[in-house]
């Protein structure tokens, strides 16, 4: 399928979905979020993906929302389209994991995408931030929520109260990104961790996401007992037989998804 801001390629299971704007350093406007959402159904929808990866260009993940195509909307526009609503829904639903490898600005709705990836590896010239105040708005695709569960409230307060940037190295010092590599480095390392993501149960890797993102949204009592029901189910799986008996013959499991 042909698309006009982002460029898709399937290769040995895992979906690599680069944002491809780079005169507005890939800011999201709401053709490239359209244009995602469907890269992402397409991408469940594929038997032979099993593992996602977001990327954007070495100067920009995506440096936020379209400001030029925000600028004419008034309240009605936003309130009655529900501005980015439909989108955030779309990538929220995908239940196959997905990798946000980030590389230089992740701003605004690009910080925000990449908090919405299942994990984040950066290189080491990442900036994150959520500068909307300085638009007079705020964060609008769920970054005042996913910051301040990532680095807490007085850390996301400021970031969200002055505009500041966040550098890699306190990205993952925050607990924001999962690790920090060299920028040449970047795409090797997030297709190195979706390959091995790929080489498991698929039935396994979907319901250990169902399963933490459920510890953000419920208590610590109801979350263990999703985690166990989780855990009781996968044992009715041909995948949980192989795995066991793989590793007690001492072999690499063969997972079918079943």
């Amino acid at each position: 399928m042909a698309y006009k801001t982002i460029i898709v390629e399937v290769d040995d299971h895992v979906a690599l979905i680069k944002l491809n704007r780079p005169d507005a350093l890939n800011a999201l406007n709401s053709q490239l979020l359209e244009e995602l959402g469907r890269a992402l159904r397409d991408a469940e929808a594929n038997e032979k993906v099993r593992c996602i990866v977001i990327t954007g260009s070495e100067k920009a993940f995506a440096a936020g929302a379209d400001i030029k195509e925000m600028s004419e909307k008034s309240f009605v526009d936003a309130f009655t389209s529900d501005l980015f609503g439909p989108e955030s829904n779309a990538i929220e639903r995908i239940r196959k994991p997905i990798i946000a490898a980030v590389s230089g600005y992740a701003l605004g709705g690009g910080c925000e995408l990449a908090m919405m990836c299942d994990f984040i590896i950066a290189s080491d010239t990442a900036k994150f931030g959520q500068p909307e105040v300085n638009l007079g708005v705020l964060a609008g695709l769920g970054g005042t929520q996913r910051l301040t569960r990532f680095v807490g409230k007085s850390k996301s307060m400021e970031m969200h109260l002055t505009g500041r940037f966040m550098d890699a190295e306190e990205a993952e010092r925050s607990g924001l990104v999962s690790r920090v590599v060299p920028a040449k480095k970047l795409m090797e390392e997030a297709m190195s961790a979706a390959q091995k993501i790929t080489e498991k149960s698929l039935l396994s890797t979907m319901a250990v996401k169902e399963a933490v993102n459920r510890s953000y949204e419920t208590t610590l009592r109801e979350g263990t007992l999703h985690e166990r029901r989780l855990f009781h189910a996968l044992f009715a799986s041909e995948d949980k037989a192989e795995g066991m008996s793989a590793f007690l013959d001492k072999r690499e499991a063969q997972f079918r998804d079943k």
